[in-house]
């Protein structure tokens, strides 16, 4: 189980990704349905993103969905449904060595920076379906990796 909600123990910080919330907001995306029953599951954990993760959901849902799904999105995350984490200069200077750590992936600027945030902030889980959450290595030897949730 990821986290848990017993007393006195700590609940869990989850990253969400920009691809779990597009599938959210999609309902015809193919991983719509994975999505709502995940987020679902997650609904009482910690729930984080990031500043640059709103930049491209914005884009994304802009362009795809629309410009009222994007403002709609936008404001969900304002009542607070995520805790919202600033991607700082630090985190830039780390996602650009995991850029070059990796010359094999095609890790985007948002998908590097999150990296740098979770490992900044000890976050294990992310709700993604990006591929790259499953592919990132870090830690001594790169031997540490992320919980993805869904599996």
């Amino acid at each position: 189980m990821i986290g848990t909600l017993q007393k006195g123990c700590p609940v869990t910080k989850v990253f969400v990704d920009t691809s779990a919330f597009y599938a959210l907001a999609d309902e015809s995306d193919r991983n719509y349905a994975r999505a709502k029953g995940t987020y679902e599951s997650l609904i009482k954990m910690n729930l984080v993103t990031t500043d640059y993760v709103l930049l491209e959901c914005w884009f994304l849902m802009g362009r795809h969905l629309g410009r009222r799904q994007a403002v709609r999105f936008w404001d969900g995350l304002r009542t607070g449904i995520v805790d919202m984490i600033n991607v700082n200069v630090q985190d830039l200077d780390q996602a650009r060595a995991s850029i070059d750590r990796f010359p094999d992936q095609n890790f985007s600027l948002v998908d590097a920076s999150s990296f740098a945030v979770m490992e900044r902030e000890r976050i294990k889980t992310v709700f993604t379906f990006d591929s790259h959450f499953r592919v990132y290595r870090f830690g001594k030897d790169n031997k540490r990796y992320f919980e993805v949730v869904p599996q």
